[in-house]
């Protein structure tokens, strides 16, 4: 599995991700520096799904926003233990997670596309 952002990531969820995540972008990034400060993870990872997904905490509901992706609050250890991502693909996990300060680690799950995506978080 790739870990930067794919090329395939088409307009169709680019469009639907950014919209969603300008819209909740403020709350990740304080679950991300939440996570972080007492030391769950120091690699935050936000699930964006479209239905409930046994990965981590719902955050998000996209129901009660009006979105279209669920959003939920999950952290590497957790994908290692699920399996998700392998115990031998770690290291090359943390050598291209970006900046949580500047980017949101999203996974994405959906039928058609399932992948990490790293998107910049809006500048104040």
């Amino acid at each position: 599995m790739d870990y930067a952002n794919d090329p395939e990531l088409n307009g169709k969820y680019l469009g639907t991700i950014t919209k969603d995540f300008a819209t909740v972008s403020d709350t990740l990034m304080e679950a991300s520096s939440q996570i972080r400060k007492r030391d769950i993870s120091k690699y935050p990872i936000f699930v964006f799904a479209r239905q409930e997904v046994p990965l981590g905490g719902l955050l998000v509901n996209a129901d009660e926003l009006d979105l279209e992706w669920h959003v939920f609050a999950s952290y590497l250890e957790l994908f290692v233990q699920q399996r998700i991502i392998a115990p031998e693909n770690v290291e090359a996990f943390e050598q291209t997670y970006k900046d949580p300060n500047e980017y949101c680690c999203l996974f994405v799950l959906d039928e058609e596309f399932t992948n990490f995506v790293y998107i910049p978080y809006p500048e104040d």
